[in-house]
Parts: C-alpha cells; structure tokens; sequence
C-alpha cells in the first residue's frame, strides 16, 4: 500500500510540476520554467526508487519530501515567498529535521537489529547529524549549479544566503539528532535492566 501511495503522490507531484513547466514556458517565463524542470527532476526521486529498488518506503518521509518539494521549489521559488525573508531560513530548517528523520530510517534499514543493543548512543547522533548535514550541502550544490549554468539566482545572498542555509540544516537536523541518542540511551538502559533468561 505504501508502494502505490509513494507512486501515486510522486507521479502528481511531477505532473504538476509538468502543468507548470508548459504553462511557463509558454509565456516565456524561463526562470519558473526551470524551476519546474528542477521540480520534476525532484519529484521523480521517490518514483525512481520505488520502480527500480526493493526500498521499503517510509510514507510519512517521503510525504515529507514532497511537502519540503512544495515549500521551497513552488512556493518558495515560483510563488516568491522567498523574498518575504524568513521563508528561506524557515523551509532548511524543516528540511533538516525531515533528512534527519531520514537518517534514522536509513539507519534502520541497514543496521542488524542485534547490533542495536550495544550501539552507542553517539553513532546514532553523529549518523543523523551529518546526513542531514549532507543533505543540506547537497541541496546548496544544487541552487549554485543552477545558478552557474541556467543563469538562475536561487543564490540570491551569495555567501551569507549559503551558509545561513547550512546552519538552519544543521539546525533542524541537530534537533532530530538529539533526540534520537536520547532516544537510544533511553532503549539501551531498559535493554540492559531487563532481567535475563536461563
């Protein structure tokens, strides 16, 4: 069920984004026409993985995922809510926290599960932390690549629009960091105390 629904919501996306595309372009707005094609490009992400991999999909992350797709790609880019200022700051911070969530689902898929009674607290806060730190790196490649090759300005600020952007990843993804070794802390002490069968 998740599969289908994962499917289905990632096809609507990129249809949309398609909608715009045309729309766009017919018009002759290039700049939002480029952004539909980054958001197509985007939105088949989900898509790809769950045709060509056997990837059990967490839906409320890829919801998620697209949710964030919707905030900074067509609102944020398309509608211009980046220019009221604090839109920017406010849509990493939340894409943090969601590549955070992400981390620990990844985390999950890959780690034996006998291996999660002797695992430091520390592992899991440092795994989530940078991938949603890399996350973030990865997505400030992206608006720099744009704006190099397709004459775009998602760079608006220079320097200081980038790493206000990588500090509010951070940001949010050390928040989804800290609870999850909280969390792991608080598993591996009960683990520890539950009495033992002979």
């Amino acid at each position: 069920m998740n599969r289908k629904l994962v499917l289905l919501l990632s096809i609507l996306y990129v249809a949309f984004m398609a909608i715009l595309f045309f729309l766009y372009r017919a018009e002759g707005e290039s700049y939002k026409s480029t952004v539909a094609i980054g958001g197509m490009v985007c939105g088949a992400v989900p898509l790809i993985l769950a045709l060509f991999t056997k990837l059990k999909f967490n839906l409320p992350i890829v919801i998620s995922y697209l949710l964030f797709l919707v905030g900074s790609q067509y609102c944020g880019s398309i509608l211009g809510w980046y220019g009221l200022g604090w839109w920017d700051t406010f849509v990493h911070f939340l894409s943090g926290a969601i590549l955070a969530f992400a981390g620990i689902a990844l985390y999950e898929r890959l780690v034996h599960r006998d291996a999660e009674v002797e695992i430091s607290p520390w592992i899991i806060f440092l795994f989530t932390l940078s991938f949603a730190a890399l996350g973030g790196v990865i997505w400030e490649i992206y608006e720099f690549s744009c704006d190099q090759f397709f004459n775009m300005t998602l760079q608006g600020g220079g320097n200081d629009d980038t790493m206000i952007d990588l500090i509010s990843d951070t940001g949010g993804g050390l928040i989804i960091a800290l609870l999850a070794g909280v969390r792991t802390k608080i598993r591996l002490r009960k683990s520890h105390h539950q009495p033992q069968l002979s």
